[in-house]
């Protein structure tokens, strides 16, 4: 009886052992807890001035002055300030038009938990406060900007050809994990 005891225990405890190993490595995959710890943080500048194209080939005239073309400096169309839902969050949004009728939505001061999958998208949803807003920005429609490049500093993502800022209500830090907002602003138009 022994002898089973112990053949029977040798296949059982490899067993157990290899289901909790492929349990740690599952949960360490999907949670990435050492995100909670570490900090990407981002510096970049805003868009600066773009001269606009020529709208004509310049003429040749040596007796007229050479006047260069005055950049246009991108224009605010919308700001808002984040506010936290899963995670504590802070800093704020803009909406910038380009001299060449682009937009760049622009993330300043940013701080944010880490996490994985984050993206940062343009909603239609309304902002709200509390634990009511976590999960309401994949409810209608959205843009996904791209992933978070960092969750600290300053960063620019531009907006898609063809979409009009001005469908758009609010911005959110979403974890596409968990389905989750980290933060969100409302976009106030200028």
């Amino acid at each position: 009886m022994s002898r089973v005891r112990r053949r029977m225990t040798g296949p059982v405890v490899t067993g157990a052992v290899a289901l909790v190993l492929a349990a740690a490595g599952f949960g360490l995959y999907w949670f990435q807890p050492w995100k909670l710890w570490t900090d990407a943080t981002v510096d970049e500048s805003a868009p600066s001035a773009v001269a606009p194209p020529p709208t004509a080939p310049p003429t040749v005239d040596p007796s007229a002055a050479a006047t260069p073309a005055t950049p246009a400096a991108p224009r605010t169309v919308a700001t808002g300030s984040l506010i936290s839902h899963e995670h504590r969050t802070s800093g704020t949004v803009r909406v910038l038009r380009l001299a060449d009728g682009s937009h760049v939505l622009r993330l300043e001061n940013l701080d944010t938990s880490n996490g994985p999958d984050l993206k940062v998208w343009l909603t239609d949803a309304p902002v709200r406060e509390g634990k009511a807003g976590w999960h309401v920005f994949d409810d209608g429609a959205y843009v996904g900007l791209g992933d978070l490049k960092g969750n600290k500093g300053d960063q620019n993502y531009p907006l898609p050809a063809g979409i009009d800022p001005a469908e758009y209500t609010s911005v959110s830090i979403w974890c596409d994990r968990f389905d989750v907002s980290f933060g969100a602003a409302p976009l106030k138009k200028v």
